[in-house]
């Protein structure tokens, strides 16, 4: 009898690993607690697998020999708890894909900067004309590109929901950005539980694999003898022995595996944690063996991401930035540093257990107003009111902007970087950064 494998949610991954289970012969049903979007209905429809939404049919899903969960259901949700105590397996959409390839994976994770290293890999690996998927938490489902015409190589941004469910992936170059709290909500807001999460990226590494690492970050630091991994490519700020990547005199030198070096002036990417980013990048790169002339192209002609520090317009002398892919006041702390004018700096949103502390120097020092944006700013309040400086509250994005266009003086800089995420007004961050660049383009 075929296997059985059910699906819990039909976003972009849970309907990827429908068509690739499909395609290998499994029973497949599909499973929503919420609606699924006409796209994915119609996906599902055309291959022919079952699907349902608004419910979990109990019966239906216990029957399961897998369960492929998508990463924004947390392990605490009724039905999980249901699937696990049955003693049902439940894996993520890229551990099923990874079964089913025999591409290299170069996986990136860490709470700030990896959405931006995962695109710039990317783009070093297409302009160097391999044959590369982007995929996890961005680019098409990884499921659905093995399905429908395998790579050699994958670029892969995974978050710690999606390394909490996987068991069997071996990532063969790891790259960890940087730990610092993030989705404490759904880690018992328990840090080592989220620290564990993101290593989670070194299980299954052999020894000719490549683990590229922010050695200035005490959480790795501490971490890593506790685990096994591949060959050591750190990078650092500051020269020293060990670092596959360090800065001297205005340059961005890279040590190994293949020595070159170039101008830091080149970067098309401004600002301290974008030389990480580039760093990183670089470092994968070059244990991929790609020519360091292509490295070089490539880091300074990347275009940088939307709703990353993006510049969105220049209104009365006034700079409007949008950062809506600050989710977490780590994120909001690099932007605000990367700052060269007096900012107005908008805040708010839905709060994952945040402590502004990390930010509060940084706002004394370059802010000049902060606009609250939020279903209820009442922590925002509490923590800020006291810095002195004009505070306008509000909870529509219109009201956000013109509140903005009336604090702002000319020469100064107008910062969407909201240290929250976006659900309680809008649908997403990225939903959120383009109703910012829409009200800023009406002014």
């Amino acid at each position: 009898m075929e296997k059985k494998i059910v699906i819990l949610g039909a976003g972009e991954s849970g309907c990827g690993a429908a068509v690739l289970a499909k395609k290998l012969g499994f029973d497949v049903f599909v499973s929503d607690f919420g609606a699924i979007a006409e796209k994915y209905k119609q996906m599902l429809d055309e291959k022919g697998i079952a699907w349902e939404e608004k419910q979990h049919s109990e019966d239906i899903i216990l029957s399961a020999g897998e369960v492929i969960k998508s990463p924004g259901i947390p392990n605490e949700a009724p039905i999980v708890v249901k699937i696990m105590d049955a003693g049902i397996p439940v894996i993520s959409e890229i551990e099923f894909a990874g079964r089913y390839t025999k591409a290299k994976m170069i996986c990136i994770t860490g709470s700030n900067g990896k959405t931006t290293t995962t695109s710039l890999i990317y783009h070093i690996f297409r302009e160097a004309g391999l044959n590369v998927g982007l995929a996890g938490n961005i680019g098409n489902s990884l499921a659905l590109q093995v399905a429908e015409g395998d790579k050699d190589y994958y670029i892969l941004e995974l978050s710690s929901f999606q390394l909490d469910n996987m068991y069997e992936f071996r990532a063969n170059v790891a790259v960890l950005m940087n730990i610092t709290p993030d989705h404490l909500d759904r880690y018992g807001y328990n840090m080592q539980n989220y620290i564990d999460a993101k290593l989670r990226i070194l299980q299954n590494q052999e020894p000719n694999d490549a683990f590229v690492f922010w050695d200035d970050d005490p959480i790795i630091r501490e971490e890593l003898p506790k685990y096994r991994h591949g060959k050591l490519y750190p990078f650092a700020e500051s020269k020293h022995k060990d670092a596959a990547a360090y800065t001297e005199e205005e340059k961005l030198v890279f040590t190994e595996p293949m020595p070159f070096n170039m101008e830091l002036e080149e970067l098309s990417l401004t600002g301290k944690h974008n030389l990480y980013n580039s760093m990183a990048a670089g470092i994968s790169a070059n244990v991929a063996g790609i020519r360091k002339e292509t490295i070089r192209e490539a880091l300074s002609t990347f275009a940088g991401v939307e709703h990353r520090l993006e510049k969105v317009a220049k209104v009365n002398g006034v700079e409007y930035i949008n950062d809506s892919k600050a989710t977490n006041v780590n994120s909001c702390w690099y932007a605000l540093q990367s700052m060269k004018t007096k900012t107005i700096l908008i805040l708010g949103g839905k709060d994952k257990g945040n402590d502004y502390s990390e930010i509060a120097d940084l706002v004394k020092e370059k802010c000049s107003g902060l606009i609250f944006l939020g279903a209820d700013n009442s922590k925002l309040h509490t923590f800020f009111d006291g810095f002195g400086l004009p505070i306008a509250d509000t909870s529509s994005m219109e009201d956000c902007v013109k509140a903005a266009y009336v604090m702002a003086k000319k020469g100064e800089t107008v910062l969407l970087s909201p240290c929250c995420a976006s659900f309680d007004l809008f649908k997403s961050y990225e939903d959120r950064g383009r109703q910012f660049k829409e009200h800023v383009c009406k002014l």
